[in-house]
């Protein structure tokens, strides 16, 4: 869609990064997202008008959308009313030849199965699929607002380390509130125990809630044992699901036509 489309190779000072999130335009994080990487490029900031959070990689296609210049600081910056893919995808149509896509930084962390239905991962992953790379930026609240300009350091040692290498073309990092280090870690896999609690409003109306608590401990090396740890988790996230050891051994023992 649009002209979008890696680069190649090019001076980093030169670079054109679009910046988004799943959280909302005014949200504090993205601020602090696109004052890191203003030191590696030119920034736009294009995002929700509100928040999107665990809306996956929905697209809008059932109304048109609007893309309107709003003041985020001195950054260059635009407001869909739509998910954090159509703004990815409205943001690489609106600015020719974009490098870079960063998505966050997220009031939240986006570990494990969450990146599933992400919108934070969404919008890394919209870049992706238009041929463009994608990191996606991640912290907890633990009922605060994170210090974020106490982790602007970290996200530039991030992406000094991830641009480096084009072949990271999608990445998932998460930060913890005080990060000792950085660690590449594989996506961490458990169950839950998935409830519906249902409750009542003011009004008496029946409503459900959705709760979930994991069933096991995270596995070392996954990028939930990494935050646990005090380390930044760097995770290479691929578009491929495939499953390539199932897939090989359902074709030798159950070969079809």
């Amino acid at each position: 869609m649009g002209d979008g489309g890696a680069a190649g190779t090019c001076d980093l000072r030169a670079m054109k990064i679009l910046i988004s999130n799943d959280d909302g335009i005014y949200s504090p994080g993205i601020a602090a997202l696109a004052k890191a990487a203003s030191a590696f490029g030119d920034v736009r900031i294009v995002a929700p008008d509100v928040e999107q959070s665990s809306m996956g990689h929905a697209i809008t296609a059932s109304r048109p959308l609007t893309y309107k210049k709003t003041p985020v600081g001195d950054f260059d910056a635009y407001r869909v009313n739509g998910t954090p893919a159509d703004c990815v995808a409205l943001g690489a149509y609106h600015w020719e030849r974009v490098d870079l896509v960063l998505s966050g930084i997220n009031l939240g962390v986006n570990l494990g199965n969450s990146i599933w239905h992400s919108g934070t991962m969404a919008a890394a992953k919209q870049a992706a699929l238009l041929g463009i790379r994608g990191i996606a930026f991640s912290t907890p609240t633990g009922g605060q607002e994170p210090d974020f300009e106490a982790l602007q350091p970290w996200v530039a040692r991030v992406l000094d380390t991830l641009l480096d290498d084009e072949r990271h073309e999608l990445v998932n990092v998460n930060l913890p509130p005080e990060p000792k280090g950085l660690r590449w870690a594989r996506q961490s896999v458990r169950h839950y125990d998935g409830k519906v609690v249902p409750g009542k409003d003011p009004m008496g109306r029946e409503h459900f809630w959705f709760t979930i608590k994991p069933l096991e401990s995270p596995e070392e090396n996954t990028d939930r044992w990494a935050m646990e740890h005090g380390y930044v988790s760097l995770t290479p996230v691929r578009l491929d699901l495939t499953d390539e050891e199932q897939l090989s051994r359902m074709q030798a023992e159950h070969p079809v036509d």
